[in-house]
């Protein structure tokens, strides 16, 4: 299993950033994938996940209506739209996949997250 993110870079608040993340190695179709991010400092925080079908998406909080996770299963991709960037929006960006196939609940815990890409920084300028 190998995911590998990528898109972060600098970019001045109020713009804009798209993540992606390809898998390899593994039926990823069947598995629900997230977003997390880790601020200098800070312990690493969910920031979106999506079911296995794409139907179904949950995002923290601090992103909702800025941020959009959706999926290609025909690429192996999952991708994060990053819009109205804030300073706090800082970080560096880790995808992961459920640790569970086909499971019904998108979860929110990276405890239930069984693989996990390199991560792709993320700098926002005030």
């Amino acid at each position: 299993v190998q995911l590998q993110a990528s898109g972060g870079g600098l970019v001045q608040a109020g713009g804009s950033l798209r993540l992606s993340c390809a898998a390899s190695g593994w039926a990823f179709s069947t598995y629900n994938m997230g977003w997390f991010r880790q601020a200098p400092g800070k312990e690493r925080e969910f920031v979106a996940a999506i079911s296995w079908s794409g139907g179904s998406t949950y995002y923290a909080d601090s992103v909702k209506g800025r941020f959009t996770i959706s999926r290609d299963n025909a690429k192996k991709m999952v991708y994060l739209q990053m819009n109205s960037l804030k300073p706090d929006d800082t970080a560096v960006y880790y995808c992961a996949a459920d640790a569970r196939e086909f499971r019904r609940v998108v979860v929110t815990n990276e405890a239930d997250f069984g693989s996990w890409g390199q991560g792709t920084l993320v700098t926002v300028s005030s």
